[in-house]
């Protein structure tokens, strides 16, 4: 694929213009139990995801980050989660109070042969600004500190590369505060975030921030996407 660095800071575009919080969004639907959402059957559900090779990204509400990847071609699934920090079994009051040192990460199952580990470190470039610390949009706090995580020194390696590249090529106006940091530990957020955008259309954060962070992806990266996503 063609490398569209042209596009990348396009992509946020009034996204800072957004006015809820990923955490305040939650706060606010706290008398709506989790079980109220609407149902959605995970396209993978019957997959065996241990076949799969995995990636780890933390940029930003998992809300909007699970949803972006699921959007991609060659990505079986995605699950929101913690990681980056060194307490174990962490919630998401913890975490959201940034008490814990995880940000909120997704574990993104993906096949080799049809994306690649450099392709999915594109996506998480391409769908967030790695420009603004301990912040995306509307979300502030350590638990939305944008890194990429790696498995092994090729992985270290791609993402390194890439990073450098978008430095040499001054394709944002600040410097890339983006952690590349070596995975360690995964814990999968509580159940009511997994596809939380698909199952709450109707949430105001959704509404204003995950919705149009997704769509802004789509428009700039259109090669990238399944075609159900296409026709979204």
């Amino acid at each position: 694929m063609k490398l569209k660095m042209t596009t990348a800071v396009a992509l946020f575009g009034g996204f800072l213009l957004a006015f809820s919080s990923c955490a305040e969004s939650t706060a606010k639907t706290k008398d709506q139990s989790p079980l109220q959402a609407d149902p959605i059957e995970k396209e993978a559900k019957d997959v065996n995801l241990q076949e799969y090779a995995t990636a780890y990204f933390a940029s930003g509400c998992f809300w909007c980050v699970e949803a972006i990847y699921e959007s991609v071609e060659g990505v079986v699934e995605a699950e929101s989660g913690y990681s980056g920090g060194a307490e174990d079994n962490p919630n998401y009051r913890d975490v959201s109070y940034g008490r814990t040192g995880h940000a909120e990460t997704v574990k993104v199952y993906y096949d080799p042969s049809k994306v690649t580990f450099l392709q999915l470190v594109q996506v998480f470039f391409g769908s967030h600004d790695p420009t603004t610390l301990n912040r995306q949009g509307p979300d502030r706090g350590p638990q939305y500190r944008s890194i990429a995580f790696y498995q092994n020194e090729a992985e270290q390696k791609i993402i390194v590369d890439y990073l450098s590249l978008l430095t040499e090529q001054k394709v944002y106006d600040k410097p890339i505060v983006t952690e590349v940091s070596p995975f360690k530990k995964f814990f999968i957020a509580e159940e009511y975030h997994q596809d939380y955008e698909k199952r709450n259309p109707n949430n105001r954060y959704v509404q204003t921030v995950s919705i149009p962070r997704l769509n802004r992806f789509k428009a700039n990266f259109p090669d990238l996407l399944k075609s159900s996503a296409k026709s979204h």
